[in-house]
């Protein structure tokens, strides 16, 4: 459970994102659909491949051997900031700066050295996401009652987010400034994938829920969610522990984790209508946590 000086700075935030909306404070993000459909991992994965699904999507990703698959709060917090910048200049080159120190603190981050600092953490996360391979799999079989008529019986979209990448930064002078801009260059599939579809976000949130993957992860799925829930709806325990913790064995010990950080995302999203029952979450209609940019759905 989250102690009394994390639920202070949650209840904080909270009061200064609803005073202030996030477009107009300069906070608003984005984030992924897919991402948002079926997530990456919570914890360091022992295995090179890892899937997710969520009804008819399946979600799967695929390691370099060497390096490893992405997981935790930081490949959460790059992907929203590059699909930020990529909505925001319309560029598959994401321009990440000259000092990494400044770029930590567009993710919330407070640089800090040592084998379990944020630098390490964030330089093994960056080459884990952006050495991966994501795919995207559709199929009609597996959820037949809730598709449309008109969709396919299966669809397959593999990506690669990450094209090239040049990181310059030293890594022991955090604060300097290097000769040349670090940057990254997002595959087309990829770039054209979070700029026609993304899920606005107030980054604000993100910042403050960056010590729970799972609760980025809840954050991000409810805002998307009632943007476009009409009716209550209910979604039993089992469904949700396959799209966002599939690692657990009891679905008894997700369920238990899974309620501890919906009350912390439910202080920064207070206006989200739910109630964790026995069977499982029920969603009610509510306005999402974006109120000033429109979504589109398929």
């Amino acid at each position: 459970m989250p102690n009394s000086g994390q639920i202070a700075k949650l209840l904080n935030n909270a009061l200064e994102i609803e005073n202030l909306e996030a477009q107009k404070a300069g906070a608003l993000g984005f984030t992924a659909r897919s991402l948002v459909q079926a997530t990456m991992p919570h914890s360091k994965p022992k295995e090179y491949y890892f899937i997710r699904k969520n009804g008819a999507f399946s979600f799967s990703m695929m390691a370099h051997p060497e390096i490893g698959l992405p997981y935790g709060t930081i490949p959460r917090l790059l992907i929203a900031w590059f699909t930020s910048e990529a909505v925001r200049t319309k560029e598959r080159e994401i321009i990440l700066g000259r000092s990494l120190s400044a770029f930590m603190r567009e993710l919330g981050l407070i640089p800090s050295g040592g084998r379990w600092g944020s630098i390490p953490r964030l330089k093994d996360q960056m080459k884990r996401l952006f050495s991966c391979t994501i795919s995207c799999v559709y199929d009609k079989a597996k959820e037949a009652s809730n598709v449309l008529e008109n969709n396919p019986d299966f669809g397959i979209k593999n990506v690669t987010p990450v094209e090239e990448a040049f990181v310059w930064w030293d890594h022991k002078r955090p604060e300097d400034n290097t000769l040349f801009e670090s940057k990254v260059i997002l595959s087309e599939a990829f770039f054209k994938e979070i700029i026609c579809r993304p899920v606005p976000l107030d980054m604000r949130v993100l910042k403050t829920l960056k010590v729970s993957p799972m609760a980025l992860d809840i954050y991000s799925w409810l805002t998307y969610r009632m943007s476009y829930l009409h009716q209550s709806t209910m979604i039993s325990w089992s469904a949700l522990q396959t799209q966002f913790g599939a690692e657990y064995k009891r679905t008894r010990d997700f369920k238990i984790n899974f309620k501890k950080h919906l009350a912390q995302v439910i202080i920064a999203y207070c206006e989200a209508k739910v109630s964790p029952e026995e069977q499982g979450l029920i969603l009610y209609p509510s306005p999402t946590h974006i109120k000033t940019v429109p979504l589109k759905h398929e």
